[in-house]
């Protein structure tokens, strides 16, 4: 049981984590995997090669440590020298020390993706891809994530840990309503129609069918997990049904407005726990959360976790994610064995080790859900288990150089149709004209 627990309190630590940091001295010659080959690599004491890698925050969560340790365990001739820094010091810290082209780092846990790719532009990381094809790597197991990760045609990356969206709900709310639970295979018409149903009550009292947070991607995220499209286009017709959807179960009653969850600055966790609502679209990293809760006594009811619906046109099992990538520092003095350990952190083995740790990865395998799911707290019955299995996932956001500026134009046009300042024609046609303008197209 306290095995269980720690578990619990493991996933809610990991998914509260935030930066990268570096530091070292001295200068390294660039080139590309082939080319640099294996250098002499730093020894300690006692004859151990010594490999630095970053982290953030690494006393207060298991996501990297069980990995180092593991990784030292399997090859006591190395010794890894962590350099941790908090969380939000991370990026500005990494990007000190590879400016300085200094080797140490040698490999980077990324924090997020507007940081790889500003160090692949600035040519401080090292290509995979020499590495990838001399040991055969079999990038089918990350399901379509490492290639999604490739930048310029460069993978300059692999998956390491890894988020993705299912659907919430909660059993009392169906049983009360004599309604089926969601299936792991449910397109989302019959989600609009579950949220029609799930809807009763007024005023203060009232539980809302499903819930739908502020953020721009409770609607793009399910125009571009199909993998047809992504939120960096030419064309944003693709948008136009998912919006006019998520307008109608908004003025419809069927989900609290936009413009009452900004003025109230109301947050998602507040309305599954207050069980204000029957369903609700949100990442794995909620399971955490709601498994600390019922831990530590602040919720009771029952709850469970199902597939995120798919288009009509799509079989189930797509989602869409976004991951925490590994990768290597193009200074690095000992690229070989900054790649071993790359390809540890993100195998299997490596995946099963940390889903003991309740984090996610890039690799999901019946051990590492079997492991997740029998953590204390985690939701009980058939399907929930099933749910976190998925075929094919989708990145919120392709990897481009100009995404953060697209993203800050897809916030705002998102807020202007949610609020009806503009009609969902005009609103496509702002993005197509402002993202043109940001690309140059």
């Amino acid at each position: 049981m306290k095995k269980k627990q720690l578990i619990a309190a493991a996933m809610a630590a990991v998914m509260a984590a935030g930066a990268l940091t570096a530091c070292g001295s001295g200068s390294k010659e660039t080139g590309s995997a082939g080319e640099i080959g294996k250098e002499s690599a730093a020894k300690t004491g006692e004859g151990k090669a010594v490999l630095s890698v970053t982290t953030w925050d690494n006393e207060s969560t298991p996501q990297f440590s069980a990995i180092i340790d593991a990784y030292e365990a399997k090859n006591p001739d190395v010794e890894i020298k962590v350099i941790d820094t908090s969380a939000d010091e991370y990026n500005n810290s990494v990007g000190i020390s590879l400016s300085a082209a200094q080797p140490d780092p040698d490999v980077i846990w990324v924090k997020d993706m507007g940081a790889l790719l500003q160090m692949a532009d600035k040519e401080q990381l090292l290509p995979l891809d020499d590495f990838i094809k001399k040991d055969n790597l079999d990038l089918s197991v990350y399901k379509g994530a490492a290639e999604q990760l490739r930048y310029n045609d460069i993978s300059y990356s692999l998956p390491y840990r890894n988020d993705w969206y299912v659907l919430y709900y909660n059993k009392g709310l169906f049983d009360a309503a004599g309604v089926e639970y969601p299936s792991n295979d449910m397109t989302w018409d019959e989600y609009y129609d579950l949220a029609a149903r799930l809807t009763s009550g007024e005023g203060g009292s009232k539980v809302y069918g499903s819930h739908h947070h502020t953020w721009q991607a409770l609607v793009t995220n399910w125009a571009v997990q199909d993998g047809k499209h992504t939120v960096v286009e030419t064309d944003y017709d693709f948008l136009k049904p998912w919006y006019e959807n998520t307008l109608k179960l908004q003025d419809n009653g069927y989900i609290q407005d936009y413009s009452t969850l900004k003025t109230a600055n109301i947050h998602y966790i507040s309305v599954f726990k207050n069980q204000q609502c029957a369903m609700m679209p949100m990442g794995t990293w909620f399971i955490a959360t709601m498994m600390q809760s019922q831990a530590e006594g602040e919720t009771d009811f029952r709850w469970g976790v199902a597939a995120i619906p798919h288009p009509s046109d799509t079989e189930a099992g797509y989602t869409v994610g976004a991951l925490t990538p590994i990768t290597i520092s193009r200074f690095s003095d000992q690229p070989e064995l900054a790649w071993d350990f790359v390809k540890f952190a993100a195998s299997e083995e490596a995946a099963e080790i940390l889903a003991r740790q309740g984090v996610f990865t890039g690799i999901q395998t019946e051990a590492s859900l079997e492991a997740i799911a029998s953590a204390e707290f985690f939701p009980e019955g058939e399907g929930n288990v099933e749910a976190l299995n998925y075929s094919h996932y989708v990145f919120d956001r392709p990897l481009d150089s100009k995404i953060e500026e697209i993203r800050t134009v897809l916030n705002e046009v998102h807020e202007m149709i949610m609020i009806h300042g503009y009609s969902v024609d005009d609103g496509i046609n702002e993005l197509k004209e402002r993202v043109a303008e940001i690309k140059g197209w």
